[in-house]
């Protein structure tokens, strides 16, 4: 065989593996276009539903026709091209995810598939939780501390009455006359959208925590002992990462540590039990070397 038979010879996996990473890309693209187009065809909703954390809020203090506007003709439409983006990668990640795993697991032996189909299951279930908490939880919260801490001095200075006397000694209400300008809301719908999308990415990704770690610890980069030491760095990385990806206010960094805090505490004893786990398979084996026995046997 010539030397230029034995090159086309090994190109022809490369070109296959090409081929198939070409088919795959195409059909994450096609699923990620159509999960858009139906997003986009139902926006208006999605819309309406995002925005129910400080329509609840406005009502709460008191609006009972709340409100928001825009102030560009091309924004209400880029609004819900914004929203079809986001929510098309969401529809189409089951598609998406497919492809890679379809694409990856020939190269992996059936041992490795078993490990990793669990996080592949479990990264999107923890993302759509973590979503769920920020809409549902921290959202409103954060909505109902900034618009009512807004709306206080206002509401106080309106609750004041201002009393004259009149010529009869009888003691008359009249509209209090103020003094300044009033700083009214008026909430533009794409910066809106913009903190409520940025909350739900931000404790959607925060809470694959477990799924990195636990991922690690499978592959021997990280131990729970180790972990567990560096716990007093992990807080001020989280806390860290918090005033990264949140709105720059203290409450939501708060939440998003109290919430993500606990994953790490629940990685630890994940990796532990992935530890005894191995260390009951090396035993049974007899593959196992005690760290104690090994420092003795050094000695000796």
């Amino acid at each position: 065989m010539s030397k230029t038979e034995e090159i086309d010879h090994s190109s022809a996996p490369l070109v296959e593996h090409l081929a198939e990473l070409r088919s795959r890309l195409i059909w994450s693209v096609a699923a990620f276009m159509v999960g858009m187009l139906l997003c986009f065809l139902v926006a208006e909703p999605i819309l309406d539903f995002l925005l129910m954390p400080i329509e609840k809020a406005m009502r709460a203090l008191g609006n009972p026709n709340p409100v928001m506007q825009y102030t560009a003709p091309q924004e209400y439409f880029f609004t819900l091209m914004h929203i079809a983006l986001v929510g098309g990668l969401m529809v189409s990640f089951p598609v998406i995810g497919y492809q890679l795993w379809r694409f990856v697991a020939p190269g992996l032996y059936r041992s490795e598939k078993q490990a990793f189909l669990p996080f592949l299951i479990a990264s999107p279930v923890l993302f759509l939780a973590g979503a769920a908490f920020s809409h549902l939880v921290v959202t409103p919260m954060a909505m109902q501390f900034f618009l009512g801490y807004a709306d206080s001095a206002t509401i106080l200075s309106a609750l004041i009455p201002s009393y004259n006397e009149a010529p009869e000694g009888v003691l008359v209400a009249e509209p209090v006359v103020k003094t300044g300008i009033d700083i009214v809301f008026q909430g533009k719908v794409n910066e809106t959208l913009d903190i409520s999308l940025k909350l739900i990415l931000a404790f959607g990704l925060c809470f694959q925590l477990p799924v990195l770690l636990t991922l690690m610890g499978k592959a021997g980069l990280v131990s729970a002992d180790g972990l567990a030491k560096t716990r007093r760095y992990a807080i001020v990385l989280i806390l860290f990462v918090a005033a990264l990806v949140t709105p720059p206010d203290i409450m939501s960094q708060l939440i998003l540590f109290f919430a993500v805090y606990p994953l790490y505490e629940v990685s630890i004893f994940l990796i532990r039990r992935i530890e005894k786990r191995r260390e009951a398979e090396l035993k049974r084996d007899g593959l196992w070397v005690d760290d104690a026995e090994d420092a003795d046997g050094e000695q000796g």
